[in-house]
């Protein structure tokens, strides 16, 4: 099908240069600002709470990413958060881990219930932490019971919209099949490649993107954040089509950064793989 919003999200970002800022995980922050800059957008970094709230201040977008918390990085994401707030910023939460510890989930949970989050970007273990139905969630990694299929697509999709409808959030549960959803609409994208969960950062970096898209399309937080998820996909693919005998997950990674580089909203229109759920009379 073809979602004339997807080319008009890529060219938004390139044309608009949004500056997001990023509190998000030490270990993936430095691939977050290149995938952010080649997306076209701009990043800055800081997670001290005598500095976010200028910091945030000056920007258009605000990612909070709980993968590496500490107490300094909790109090700083709620600074941030409210200060976002009160400019009507848009606010990307990437629960990393939640339902793998307490803090993790507690923290997530509560700037959910705080914030006026746009956009929830995470695997489906995560989600359902914050849902409150996870069993258990396999480290940052979603759980083998908690993949995304085709035979639980439907499922997955009135899983998301209701947290959406709960939260007011738009929910972006990604994995072999991404699936993005607000409280009416529901869609699957089925870009992507495995490499994507072979290299540390993967999901990060798109959270960040995500929230380059929902500043620049700051009308539709639902059609940012399925631009966002099928960029990265299709990047992905671009990506694996590149790699060579010798080539691995570091040939991977920067042939990644070089595909979203190089992305125009054309090639994201042509190649996206994106259908509307048809969540039925259950949701």
């Amino acid at each position: 099908m073809d979602f004339p919003f997807i080319q008009t999200a890529v060219e938004a970002v390139r044309t608009q240069t949004p500056l997001v800022h990023c509190i998000t995980n030490y270990v993936t922050v430095n691939d977050c600002a290149n995938a952010l800059i080649a997306a076209g957008a701009s990043p800055i970094m800081s997670d001290e709470p005598a500095d976010v709230e200028d910091i945030t201040s000056i920007c258009g977008g605000l990612v909070l990413n709980i993968g590496t918390l500490n107490q300094r990085s909790i109090e700083g994401m709620h600074r941030a958060g409210n200060r976002a707030a009160e400019l009507g910023h848009a606010i990307v939460l990437d629960p990393v881990g939640a339902g793998a510890s307490a803090l993790r989930t507690q923290t997530a949970s509560d700037l959910l219930d705080e914030l006026p989050v746009r956009v929830v970007r995470g695997n489906m273990s995560e989600i359902k932490a914050l849902a409150g139905s996870a069993a258990s969630t396999r480290g940052v990694d979603v759980n083998p019971d908690d993949v995304v299929t085709d035979a639980n697509l439907v499922a997955s999709g009135r899983a998301a919209q209701a947290l959406a409808a709960k939260t007011g959030a738009v929910i972006a549960i990604t994995g072999a099949i991404d699936v993005v959803a607000d409280a009416q609409r529901a869609f699957a994208i089925r870009n992507g490649s495995p490499l994507l969960g072979k290299i540390t950062g993967s999901g990060c970096m798109l959270s960040c993107l995500v929230a380059a898209y929902a500043t620049a399309l700051p009308d539709d937080a639902l059609e940012a954040a399925v631009s966002a998820v099928a960029s990265m996909g299709w990047a992905g693919e671009v990506a694996a089509a590149r790699m060579q005998p010798l080539d691995g997950n570091g040939s991977f990674r920067t042939y990644l950064l070089d595909a979203l580089y190089n992305l125009t909203g054309t090639e994201l229109r042509e190649h996206a793989r994106v259908e509307p759920i048809d969540l039925g009379e259950g949701r």
